[in-house]
């Protein structure tokens, strides 16, 4: 499975590719950042982000984009940037048929640290262990786009059972003439 994290942000948005499966050594294909300068009025900010994700998609072809699901945070202007260089990446995958998977920040901090309050130091050794890099991938937003990719790819697997067993148990209680 070839995946491309996204970690949104509207002055850095990070962008890793990881290729591989679960219980196998993960391979990275690629890894960067798109950035927009802070002073930029917002629309012109935005399509220099799609236009960056695309070309990270003409080049790589994933097979699945994982992007980190905004998060409540105490700065209002923060969230509303990340949310739309958030929406931007999961429209550029959406409209090649790629299909967009979203998962927390601690979510991924637990599946590639084990703890999910793991901080970007701990992130970046891990993912820097795991791709067998030489070093930690800098900016941390390129770190933390290519934990979202190894995040993506190891839980993938039983979220798929996880999903099936849901849909069995809604088809076997649907036809017993109940609704689920």
């Amino acid at each position: 499975m070839r995946v491309l994290g996204v970690d949104p942000g509207l002055t850095r948005c990070g962008i890793g590719v990881v290729e591989g499966v679960a219980g196998r050594p993960l391979k990275m294909l690629g890894v960067g950042v798109v950035r927009t300068p802070a002073d930029a009025d917002i629309g012109p900010r935005l399509v220099a982000i799609e236009q960056g994700i695309e070309a990270w998609l003409d080049e790589h072809r994933p097979e699945l984009v994982a992007v980190e699901r905004v998060f409540s945070q105490h700065n209002v202007r923060t969230v509303m940037g990340t949310a739309q260089a958030s929406a931007v990446a999961m429209l550029c995958a959406s409209r090649r048929g790629i299909p967009v998977a979203l998962h927390t920040p601690s979510e991924v901090k637990a599946a590639v640290t084990g703890s999910g309050r793991a901080g970007k130091e701990q992130v970046g050794a891990m993912v820097t262990r795991v791709l067998r890099l030489d070093a930690p991938p800098k900016p941390a937003d390129a770190a933390d786009a290519l934990a979202l990719a190894i995040c993506h790819i190891w839980r993938a697997p039983a979220q798929n059972r996880l999903q099936q067993a849901v849909a069995a148990h809604r088809t076997t209680y649907t036809t017993k003439g109940r609704t689920a």
